[in-house]
Formats: structure tokens, C-alpha cells, sequence
């Protein structure tokens, strides 16, 4: 990877790649890359760990969930999961749907992958029937739910920073095999209209993570749907939040063999790299392409909304190794005010509808 990095950056007519830049290759090169490569990236062997291989009750309950939502609006049974990783999420969500629902049901996987698309096959072939596509390119006139979980925090970012009332851009550069941060005055005109839009004011030597491919995904997203409910659950911060002082040096991190890792550019190719979303400029963005924004909560809240109450098991079990104390632990974590719910937002949107909140969880 180093040196397909040196080579990038040696052609580059400014000698610097930006953190996009940077972050797109480390992550996506089609044989070098971090999500390419044939490892395991989640889980205990892995970098890093998912809600929904956390336990299948998260899989199972947004199974129910949706099943409840097609009911009352009337919407087609067409689950889309963009980005579905090892499967675990999938398997959980088809699984209910068999035992409980046991109703007609397309579900469709958009992962770019290799490695994951034949994680994904053998953990849910035979069982399950699945539709594996590789990007959203090949969906159209889709009706149904669109849903993601982590997905946007994994896009390359720009990154700039303020320093004496002026604005940088944060560039990549190398020198002696060894790869360092350079600050050039902001003048890409997209982050300055992303500026613009989100009505961002940064604070000196404040730095921010800048998503300029969102608004691509989005555009995707609103093509291929005709429609029917976005659900986006992610890590991510309002506007206000970004503001806060414990945000002033950004989000942008790696996870490797699960340690957070400040330095983004240390195991090149072989960490998981990761940002907040900006979650208030997804819904603005969203309205833009015809996705109405609903709802934006957090994820405990949106559980609650959702029903995982419902799912606690009512007795007790004095074994804390048996199955039902293990699920009912699986759901507290999903749901106490410090667990890992706490740091997500959950974000809905609709196309060709006319449902409220209500028509979302009261069914």
C-alpha cells in the first residue's frame, strides 16, 4: 500500500493527496484496500464491532418493525440493506421474518465488496433467498425500505481546519516512506458550498470532517426509489453538536484490532477508518433529492419507538449463561442511556408517501 501511495502522491500535480483522497484508496483500492482485502474486519478477529453483530435481537426487531410499517402504509415487502457487511444484520432480519411473519419478502444487498458478498453467501445460502448486487446503480423503480447501519461514517472525508481566521484544507504528503500532514489554503469550491449550506462556522483551530460524497449517495438513493422509507443509522453529530468544544479536533479515527487509533495515517490499508456524519446536512441534503426528512432520533430512542421493550424476556433466569439472560443483556446494552445506542442517530426519510411519525411506530 505504501507504495501505491507514494505513486499517487508522486503523480499528484501538488505532490499532496487530500484526506478523500487518501482515505478512498486505504480503504477501497480494489486489492489493496481495507474493505477489499480477504480479512476479517468485524467481530473478535476483526477491528471493530457492529450493533447488529452485537445480538440478532437489533436484526430481528427492525424485521417486525418493517413488517408493521408495509402493513399500515401499504408498501411493498422490498427490504434494501446497503452495505451488509458479514451478513449477521441480514441472517437475524430473515430469520424473524420466517419464524413470525412467514409473508412474501424480496430482500436486496448493495455491497461493493468481494469478501463480504461471499460472507454474506455463506452464511444465508441456502436458507435465505437473497438479491447481491454491487452498487445502486443496478436497483430501479425500487419500492420498500432502504436501510444502512454505518454506512456514511465509512466515506472518504475531506478534512480543513481554521488557524488564524483563515481556512486549510488538511493534505496528505510523503516523504522518506513516511507520511505527514500539510495545511494549503480552503479553495475546492464544493467545501466551501458545503460550508455555505450547513451554515458551518467554524471555530479557530477547529478542525471538521467535510462529506462531500454524501450528497452522491443520497442522489443514488432518491434515483433508484420510487417508493417508500430511508433509514439511516449511523454515528453522527447536529450542527449544534459539532460546536461543542470536545468536537473541536474532529471525528476522523481508526480501529485496529479494536483500539482507536488518533493518527489516520498509521497501518495504511489496514485499519478501518471512521467520521461522524453530519446528520443535519443529510436530512437538508435529503429534501434537495425528494427525500422527505420524518424523524431523526437516537438509536435507543428509536428502539423504544420500534418495540425492543416488548422483546425483554418476563422471567428470570438465574443462569447467566443461558439464552434468554444473554438476549436480555443484548437488549439493555441496545437501550441504557451510556451504551452503545447513546452514540448513534437514526435518521428517517420518505419518497412518494404521505406518512407521519405516527404512521412510523404507532401500529
Amino acid at each position: 500500500m505504501l507504495n501505491y501511495l507514494k505513486g499517487l502522491i508522486s503523480n499528484s500535480p501538488t505532490k499532496l493527496l487530500t484526506y478523500a483522497e487518501y482515505i478512498g484508496a486505504v480503504l477501497y483500492h480494489p486489492e489493496l484496500g481495507y474493505y477489499m482485502k480477504n480479512n476479517q474486519k468485524i467481530g473478535r478477529q476483526g477491528d471493530f464491532i457492529t450493533t447488529s453483530n452485537i445480538s440478532d435481537i437489533y436484526g430481528r426487531l427492525i424485521a417486525k418493525w418493517f413488517s408493521r410499517v408495509c402493513a399500515k402504509n401499504e408498501l411493498a415487502p422490498v427490504f434494501c440493506e446497503i452495505g451488509a457487511g458479514n451478513g449477521r444484520f441480514a441472517k437475524a432480519f430473515l430469520q424473524e421474518w420466517h419464524d413470525t411473519i412467514n409473508a412474501p419478502l424480496q430482500y436486496i444487498i448493495v455491497e461493493s465488496s468481494p469478501f463480504h458478498r461471499k460472507l454474506q453467501m455463506e452464511l444465508l445460502k441456502p436458507d435465505f433467498s437473497i438479491i447481491q448486487v454491487e452498487s445502486l446503480e443496478e436497483i430501479s423503480c425500487f419500492e420498500g425500505m432502504v436501510f444502512s447501519n454505518e454506512l456514511f461514517d465509512a466515506f472518504p472525508v475531506n478534512v480543513i481546519e481554521k488557524e488564524n481566521s483563515n481556512l486549510f484544507e488538511v493534505m496528505v504528503g510523503m516523504q522518506n516512506d513516511m507520511l505527514f500532514e500539510e495545511k494549503i489554503p480552503l479553495e475546492n469550491p464544493e467545501i466551501l458550498r458545503f460550508l455555505r449550506e450547513s451554515k458551518i462556522e467554524l471555530n479557530e483551530k477547529q478542525r471538521i470532517e467535510i462529506p462531500l460524497l454524501m450528497e452522491k449517495m443520497l442522489q443514488d438513493i432518491s434515483r433508484a426509489l420510487t417508493k417508500g422509507v430511508v433509514v439511516t443509522a449511523d454515528y453522527g453529530y447536529t450542527n449544534e453538536e459539532w460546536m461543542e468544544p470536545a468536537k473541536a479536533k474532529g471525528s476522523l479515527r481508526g480501529y485496529y484490532q479494536h483500539r482507536m487509533i488518533a493518527d489516520v495515517l498509521e497501518y495504511p490499508g489496514e485499519m478501518d477508518i471512521t467520521s461522524h456524519i453530519h446528520f443535519d446536512y443529510l436530512l437538508q441534503k435529503g429534501e434537495q433529492v425528494d427525500l422527505k426528512g420524518l424523524t431523526k432520533l437516537r438509536q435507543d430512542e428509536f428502539l423504544l419507538k420500534a418495540g425492543i421493550l416488548q422483546e425483554l424476556e418476563n422471567h428470570y433466569d438465574p443462569n447467566p449463561f443461558s439464552e434468554v439472560s444473554k438476549r436480555n443483556r443484548a437488549i439493555r446494552s441496545l437501550i441504557v442511556p451510556s451504551g452503545i445506542s447513546s452514540y448513534f442517530r437514526v435518521g428517517i426519510q420518505q419518497k412518494g408517501l404521505k406518512i407521519t411519525n405516527y404512521d412510523l411506530f404507532e401500529c
